[in-house]
């Protein structure tokens, strides 16, 4: 799980916008582009191309 702090100051890093956390399903999704990252072993994968294989 992802402590606040780091939430806090991530950025999506295509268009700077906010991240949400999702804790069920470990994402963190843009409010803005609504682009998804996702999250492996407490670390954000923040890869703009990134298809999660």
């Amino acid at each position: 799980m992802l402590k606040k702090e780091l939430i806090e100051i991530l950025c999506c890093p295509q268009c700077k916008g906010d991240l949400r956390y999702d804790t069920k399903k470990n994402t963190l999704t843009c409010t803005v582009c609504w682009k998804v990252y996702e999250v492996k072993e407490d670390i954000p994968i923040l890869l703009p191309d990134h298809n999660g294989k």
